[in-house]
């Protein structure tokens, strides 16, 4: 997968791809990420981005002209069939369904918006959609940026150590993902769930499920509606509560 990300601080983004995730992706040639900067398409000596907005206000706004260029000359190096995304407040909230939906494209051209905004007329002439990444105001589209495609790294297959980590994690059935636990044993009095080293699979299968359906409805319940529980997830949700019901009332 190609992706392209128009931004004005193109180290922002490069400094991040070096590690982890998406090093590895890198490295391994599941993923190509390269930058366009949109002062490279200013004609005068001051580099000009951005100016002020029409019908006043605070902040400065992109300018259409070197955001517009920036965009064909990082479309021009993605495969066609590609996707053009500005990541915005105004935009459809990231999922992971989103993010799975996206994978299976052959690229991607990112914008990063920085100041005020972008100037409408992009939006209209040059990107395919809007994403947000949640109900908050950064600085700029760069970090946003780096999520999606930090999410998308998990997806190539080869990128992860195990490939069964991007389906056992949160949200990739819609749902939370359960407790971890690793040695020791006990610490500090609390001990690991003895089922997780009791051997038996079905058990721990059961057990894992029941504490993400569990905690997905006491931290996150707008998600089991959209999760469309099944019989066995319902069974379990039931016996999670009747469990936490219990042991509230023990203390």
């Amino acid at each position: 997968m190609r992706i392209e990300v128009v931004t004005l601080f193109p180290a922002l983004v490069e400094g991040a791809l070096r590690h982890g995730v998406l090093a590895r992706a890198l490295e391994r040639g599941l993923l190509h990420v390269g930058t366009e900067d949109p002062r490279a398409h200013t004609p005068d000596a001051h580099r000009t981005v951005d100016d002020r907005p029409y019908g006043g206000g605070p902040g400065m706004v992109l300018k259409p002209e070197p955001l517009c260029a920036a965009i064909a000359a990082a479309r021009s190096r993605v495969p066609g069939g590609s996707c053009c995304i500005a990541l915005s407040a105004q935009g459809q909230l990231l999922t992971q369904a989103r993010v799975a939906q996206l994978a299976r494209l052959p690229g991607l051209v990112l914008v990063a918006g920085r100041y005020e905004g972008i100037d409408e007329r992009v939006l209209e002439l040059a990107v395919d959609q809007e994403l947000s990444i949640g109900d908050y105001v950064l600085s700029g589209g760069e970090l946003p940026a780096l999520v999606l495609i930090d999410a998308l790294a998990r997806l190539q297959p080869g990128a992860l150590g195990d490939a069964r980590s991007s389906v056992e994690e949160s949200f990739a059935e819609g749902l939370l993902d359960w407790p971890h636990y690793t040695r020791p044993e006990d610490y500090l009095g609390h001990r690991v769930p003895a089922v997780l080293s009791s051997g038996d699979h079905a058990a721990i299968r059961r057990w894992r499920l029941k504490q993400s359906v569990g905690r997905t409805w006491l931290r996150r319940p707008e998600l089991i509606g959209r999760a469309a529980l099944d019989a066995e997830r319902r069974d379990l949700l039931e016996e999670f509560l009747t469990e936490q019901s219990e042991s509230a009332a023990k203390t």
